[in-house]
């Protein structure tokens, strides 16, 4: 397997969409590795992410984001990761594993050394491409899970969290954050211009504010726009492109995320 990742890291030519591909290609590796070990009795995918394996969004992302859904099935983040790192090494893969368990939200950083090196991307060892697991062990309620099946590099099946319940999380973090995030608001104008326009689940976003100590004004299927106009005129948008730049699939891309295209979104009926 590694060796076939080395071959479509040298067809390849540009050095930017080389690094995503070979990104995608261990976070794909890593939800195959997590499947097999029975993590998704427990979690739901949820993030970025999971909104480009599942819905096809036009950016690259740099972690694996989970919620404990039900926390009687949990195996853990360490025995997941365990077992991530044992494929991984089965698979011809040098691997280190960095768990921390001490908060709400558990981390596994798994580091694969060489791997950047072997594919043209940096000249020394030493260079480690990390992918981020991370696990919310306290997730808001009221997220509607699904359970699919997709093939990204790997046949994979997991239990998700919907579209409308991801489009929950991602406003709230947008409205949550302290500092701008190119990300959010990419993805925030995804969302707005699907051809199905979703609302997000509000039952999820309200008691994902709440869990965060949100004092703003209540969100409810009126009022949720404005607040987000409010929020999103006001946020440090060289910043925002200058963020998400490095993970487009299209570079020219750039040029939609813009204030003024945005508000206008959100302004629409």
């Amino acid at each position: 397997m590694r060796d076939h990742l080395q071959s479509l890291a040298a067809a390849q030519p540009d050095r930017r969409a080389r690094l995503n591909l070979i990104r995608e290609y261990v976070q794909a590796h890593i939800l195959r590795s997590a499947q097999e070990a029975g993590a998704f009795a427990a979690w739901a995918f949820q993030g970025g992410t999971a909104l480009r394996f599942l819905h096809g969004l036009r950016r690259f992302s740099e972690d694996l984001d989970f919620a404990l859904e039900r926390p009687a099935h949990d195996r853990g983040l360490e025995p997941v990761a365990r077992e991530v790192k044992r494929d991984f090494e089965l698979a011809g893969y040098s691997v280190e594993v960095t768990l921390r368990t001490g908060r709400i939200v558990h981390s596994a950083i798994v580091k694969f050394p060489g791997l950047l090196r072997d594919t043209g991307l940096a000249p020394e060892r030493g260079a480690k491409l990390r992918i981020r697991m991370e696990v919310d062990t306290h997730p808001p309620a009221g997220a509607v899970l699904e359970t699919r099946l997709i093939t990204r590099h790997f046949p994979i099946s997991f239990r998700v969290h919907d579209l409308s319940s991801c489009m929950a999380g991602k406003i709230h973090a947008l409205l949550s954050r302290p500092y701008t995030k190119g990300r959010d608001l990419y993805d925030l104008s995804w969302y707005l211009t699907r051809r199905e326009r979703p609302s997000p689940n509000f039952d999820l976003l309200r008691n994902a504010l709440a869990q965060t100590g949100w004092e703003g004004p209540a969100m409810e299927p009126e009022t949720w726009r404005q607040v987000l106009v409010d929020r999103v005129g006001s946020l440090d948008w060289r910043a925002a492109v200058q963020d998400v730049e490095p993970f487009l699939e299209d570079p020219r891309d750039r040029q939609l995320l813009n204030r003024e295209l945005l508000l206008a979104e959100l302004r629409r009926p």
